[in-house]
């Protein structure tokens, strides 16, 4: 069953929405000029509640392979240093840090197994490079890539769409595949049914605004990437 990472997390409530519909991961996004951006002692205490309130922030028992767990939590970093990447994990009670900026593998390298890198290529054959030179770094328990779509001005939460072929070629090659990128609960089964990844991530295509999740939209966004949501279950009876 396909994994769910819901980013862009700046409240306790957005968190505790997504947790309790199924999202097996919580992002939260570091880089200061994202209308997303959270503080790590913000994001530290969602982080704390969510994990000192169990009954309240587990998966619902229908919800998959992690059913009944607390989700795991991601930071978003975009070219911070090591020091300051490994300031916000323990701060902020992350799980695993994921590397959206040009950093190069001996980043990753450093964490460690807790850090991942997201892919921005500009073609198939620049995704297959930058996958040889990052995928044996990411954790062994987690994603091992994310795959974004490209933009010249911005690392993410732009509402475009990835490029499924190549991330559906490197899906093949690499198991832990999460795909980014223009999601949303209208396109994700196609999405998945596509690229096969190991999960899908999104955080634009499930707001009201910046920073403000829509609870419906996060459900049906979950449920249909697990196979369990209203357009799954009309594709699946076709």
């Amino acid at each position: 069953m396909t994994h769910v990472k819901i980013c862009g997390i700046t409240s306790f409530e957005d968190g505790l929405c997504a947790a309790s519909a199924g999202a097996d991961f919580l992002g939260f996004i570091f880089f200061k000029k994202s209308p997303r951006y959270i503080a790590p002692e913000a994001a530290g205490e969602i982080t704390s509640r969510l994990t000192e309130n169990p009954t309240e922030a587990k998966t619902r028992p229908a919800s998959g392979a992690e059913a009944g767990q607390t989700p795991r939590f991601i930071g978003v970093f975009v070219n911070e240093s090591l020091e300051v990447v490994e300031k916000t994990i323990r701060r902020a009670n992350l799980d695993f840090a994921q590397l959206h900026g040009e950093e190069t593998p001996a980043m990753l390298e450093a964490l460690s197994g807790r850090g991942f890198k997201a892919l921005r290529p500009t073609s198939a054959a620049e995704a297959e490079i930058e996958a040889e030179w990052y995928a044996g770094l990411g954790p062994s328990s987690g994603p091992q890539l994310l795959v974004d779509a490209f933009d010249p001005k911005e690392y993410g939460g732009t509402g475009k769409r990835a490029d499924w072929k190549a991330a559906a070629g490197l899906g093949r090659i690499y198991p832990r595949l999460v795909l980014a990128g223009g999601l949303n609960p209208n396109n994700v089964v196609a999405a998945v049914k596509a690229v096969r990844p190991w999960a899908v991530d999104v955080s634009s295509g499930v707001e009201f605004e910046p920073g403000r999740k829509d609870p419906d939209k996060v459900r049906e966004f979950i449920f249909s990437a697990k196979g369990r949501g209203r357009l799954a279950r009309e594709l699946n009876a076709e």
